[in-house]
């Protein structure tokens, strides 16, 4: 469990900011439709407008999102890198906000580096060959390693921390890696916006969503504590709440 006071000083604060239906699912295409006289696109503009309040310097999403989002397509073959390929990459930034995939078999072909006008930043498990590295390099993006497997997030925060100085990225999703920072006990603040929409079919991707045994609980030990509540344009619900190790934890 992490929080505040408890978080290494390398290490940024992480804003879980989500939109979801009221039945908290995710997929905006299901969706049962805005009122009348409700815009259709509050969804998109209020998700925006309220991450800039969060005032962060990046976002955090896992490989299959950051897939949708990239559309690199077939990769080209890199030319030689020089240098030491297994250490931590640092690109040319230029001041952009980070776009951080969490993404441990280097899966995601970019052919650039910025996704949505901010800078690439790959997290990658050490077994990534060295052809995907060389061609992150080509393409400008910047790349850290997160253990053998790719999967540990607090080794990948501390190096973001250490790297570029950030203090505070949202973490997008989708669910499994929502859940995966929840178990990890890195999830520091929820910013929620629930949408008065409905979905109601089981097994829709939905906020949360741990890859465990049925006996696991990823939310032990943590405690929502309420940090504000504002209805916003169309009916949309915006709750924001404190992560805390709970009292009994």
């Amino acid at each position: 469990m992490t929080s505040s006071g408890m978080r290494r000083s390398a290490r940024p604060r992480i804003i879980c900011h989500m939109t979801s239906s009221v039945d908290g699912r995710l997929r905006v295409d299901r969706w049962t439709p805005p009122a009348g006289g409700v815009a259709a696109d509050l969804v998109h503009r209020h998700y925006e407008a309220v991450a800039a309040r969060l005032a962060p310097e990046g976002w955090i999403v896992g490989r299959t999102t950051m897939a949708e989002i990239a559309d690199g397509g077939t990769p080209a073959v890199p030319a030689p890198a020089d240098g030491d390929l297994r250490k931590t990459h640092r690109g040319d930034r230029r001041g952009r906000d980070l776009a951080v995939a969490i993404d441990p078999h280097g899966k995601v072909h970019y052919g650039r580096d910025e996704a949505g006008g901010d800078h690439i930043v790959a997290v990658l498990g050490e077994g990534v060959p060295d052809a995907y590295l060389a061609e992150l390099r080509r393409d400008g993006a910047s790349y850290l390693f997160a253990g053998p497997d790719g999967r540990d997030l607090a080794l990948a925060l501390d190096t973001l921390g250490e790297t570029f100085g950030v203090r505070t990225l949202l973490l997008e999703g989708g669910g499994i890696i929502n859940g995966a920072f929840l178990k990890a006990g890195l999830i520091d603040e929820i910013s929620l916006l629930i949408c008065p929409a409905i979905d109601g079919l089981s097994g829709v991707p939905s906020v949360f969503e741990y890859l465990g045994t049925p006996g696991e609980k990823p939310a032990a030990g943590h405690a929502l504590r309420h940090l504000g509540t504002e209805t916003l344009e169309g009916g949309t619900v915006w709750l924001r709440y404190r992560v805390e190790a709970a009292p009994d934890a």
